[in-house]
């Protein structure tokens, strides 16, 4: 069975996306779930497990060769998550065990990102074999910014930052490519085809969704804004997504323009 893939997260955006595409190319996929779902077909087999207390990870990861960590719990247990993870990979024989992060966490000072940053040290320290890859910020967190606000009488936007969105489809595609490598520590990091500024992507959002209303750029203070107007979150030097915003607000919305 070690050519069997776990993934965590399975039910999540990008967690459906890898477990789509290993479907195609690995020989047998396990997805992870906290509550109890069908069994699947032969290529695909659901387990349940909690990430939280480590209920049911051992059965997990028994006889699997590796393991794509895609939950989170934005921030909330994403540390814990991690640790149990790590203990019940450490039991298994110790699989590669890939996690994703993202771009920028050790400049911007959110409480999310540093539960992110504490989750790759104790991957990095783990003595597993350990892949870890960094993206920017998906497509759908720029469109979730924008629509709810849908009750303001405007869209505000932080003045000076920009971002450099990605669609999950390009993540999944990297992870899984991953998957038939061995580990290899802190990957390249993975951004989207274009830098954008956050106004120009809400103003884009708003005219995809239908709606006519005034984006105002604001100014912010703190730390945090701070480390996004300095460019934390972008690597124009990786610009490797190749679905543009406007393409998957076309897919997404039916390309109102």
């Amino acid at each position: 069975m070690r050519d069997t893939v776990l993934v965590t997260g399975a039910t999540g955006t990008l967690g459906r996306a890898v477990v789509q595409r290993l479907l195609r190319t690995a020989g047998h996929v396990r997805a992870l779930s906290r509550t109890q779902r069908a069994t699947g077909d032969q290529s695909c087999s659901w387990v349940t497990g909690d990430l939280r207390n480590g209920a049911g990870l051992d059965d997990a990861v028994a006889g699997v060769g590796v393991i794509v960590h895609c939950a989170t719990t934005n921030g909330r247990g994403d540390v814990a998550a991690m640790r149990n993870l790590v203990a019940a990979t450490e039991r298994a024989g110790k699989p590669h065990l890939i996690y994703i992060s993202i771009v920028g966490i050790e400049r911007i000072p959110m409480f999310y990102y540093r539960a992110k940053r504490e989750s790759e040290r104790l991957l990095e320290g783990s003595g597993l074999p350990w892949t870890i890859l960094r993206a920017t910020q998906f497509h759908d967190l720029i469109v979730s910014m924008t629509a709810i606000q849908r009750w303001l009488p405007a869209v505000l936007m932080p003045a000076g930052v920009r971002f450099q969105p990605i669609d999950v489809a390009d993540v999944a595609e990297r992870l899984v490519e991953l998957v038939g490598r061995d580990a290899a520590g802190r990957m390249p990091d993975i951004g989207g085809p274009q830098v954008r500024d956050a106004r120009e992507l809400a103003r884009l959002t708003l005219r995809a969704l239908g709606r006519n209303r005034a984006v105002l750029s604001v100014p912010v203070p703190g730390k945090m804004i701070r480390g996004y107007r300095e460019g934390a979150n972008l690597v124009p030097d990786h610009a490797d997504g190749r679905i543009s915003f406007e393409q998957f607000l076309a897919g997404r919305h039916g390309g109102r323009s």
